[in-house]
């Protein structure tokens, strides 16, 4: 597998934009820290954006769409028709993320990296199917080293397409039924921690679901006895199309000095491998919000990472990150905007 470019070095935050906009912050017309962590991400976004008063208005969303064969072993409450029913939505407007897009005047792009039954043309859908769905990972490795490959430069290629269109924040969403089944194993592994502490009920799993789709998780580890020290294997193996598109996607945006707003619980799987392939790429990382899947706080807890939203999400789609944007916004203009203690006559203490 050609993939030496994933341990690549990324990029180098802006030390003297940060110190600069720290300095910045502690001459608002405010106490110091009074806006809690809206100060935190405005000195983040000047070190993203090699500039002492960072903006967010150009923002990029690639949604990677993929189903599993591990689907047929009847872990999610919904059918595999699914995924390629929700492609259409996302391209006639109608899923969450559609409307957030919208909303947010952002770019959307859908990426149809292998949906089972194939798609007919549609507008803001990249047709990029590398098989119709990956294997089941319950009885055989997940894809080939190519398949693998493949996703990989997907990604790569959507941040390229982000980087041209000078985009300011990434934004990586997916959809493929069955894939909380892939992000919890993936994460087992990569954590090293028992499936059962993970596992969730994905679409709506009632508990007898949850406990049979821990009961595929275990034999797939039992077969595959994956090495966490090897997570480009991990990903083959027990993978999807779309999160190792998401994988992808980090690396290259973080090598490129772009900013990546993570979503949720597929999404920071596929975070947790990006940095267990290149440590490096956790600088240009935020992470969205924390989801109602269990296994969500033990991937952040890994990655030393603080969700700036409670929601209790777990649509995927990159919904929960188009949310928290406007977060980001506020703080990238009220950094900008607001006076300082000189340029208001007022007394600093």
């Amino acid at each position: 597998m050609n993939s030496d470019w994933l341990s690549q070095p990324c990029a180098a935050l802006n030390a003297t934009a940060r110190t600069a906009a720290l300095t910045r912050q502690g001459q608002l017309t405010k106490p110091p820290g009074a806006l809690g962590r809206l100060e935190d991400l405005a000195v983040q976004f000047a070190a993203f954006q090699d500039n002492a008063i960072p903006s967010l208005q150009r923002l990029h969303i690639s949604v990677f769409a993929a189903d599993h064969g591990v689907a047929e072993e009847g872990v999610s409450a919904f059918p595999q028709a699914v995924t390629a029913e929700m492609v259409r939505n996302f391209a006639r407007g109608g899923a969450a993320i559609s409307v957030l897009a919208k909303h947010l005047n952002a770019e959307l792009e859908v990426i149809n990296l292998g949906t089972v039954t194939s798609v007919e043309p549609l507008p803001n859908v990249r047709d990029e199917r590398i098989a119709e769905g990956t294997a089941n990972f319950a009885k055989v490795a997940a894809m080939t080293h190519s398949q693998c490959e493949q996703a990989l430069q997907a990604g790569r290629k959507a941040s390229e397409r982000a980087q041209a269109r000078s985009a300011q924040l990434f934004i990586g969403g997916e959809m493929g039924i069955a894939n909380t089944s892939a992000a919890t194993v993936i994460a087992s592994i990569l954590l090293n921690e028992s499936p059962q502490l993970l596992v969730g009920p994905g679409t709506g799993l009632n508990q007898a679901g949850v406990a049979h789709k821990l009961q595929v998780m275990m034999r797939a580890l039992a077969l595959h006895r994956l090495d966490a020290r090897q997570p480009l294997e991990v990903l083959r193996c027990v993978g999807g199309f779309e999160i190792v598109g998401l994988v992808g996607a980090y690396i290259a945006c973080a090598q490129q000095k772009m900013p990546v707003l993570v979503d949720g619980f597929i999404s920071s799987a596929a975070a947790l491998a990006a940095v267990r392939l290149n440590p490096s790429a956790r600088d240009w990382m935020v992470f969205a919000h924390a989801s109602a899947e269990p296994g969500h706080r033990h991937i952040l807890a890994a990655l030393g990472a603080t969700p700036l939203l409670q929601l209790g999400m777990r649509l995927g789609e990159g919904s929960g990150a188009a949310v928290a944007v406007s977060l980001i916004q506020s703080a990238c203009v009220l950094h900008s905007g607001m006076a300082t203690f000189s340029e208001a006559g007022v007394s600093d203490q």
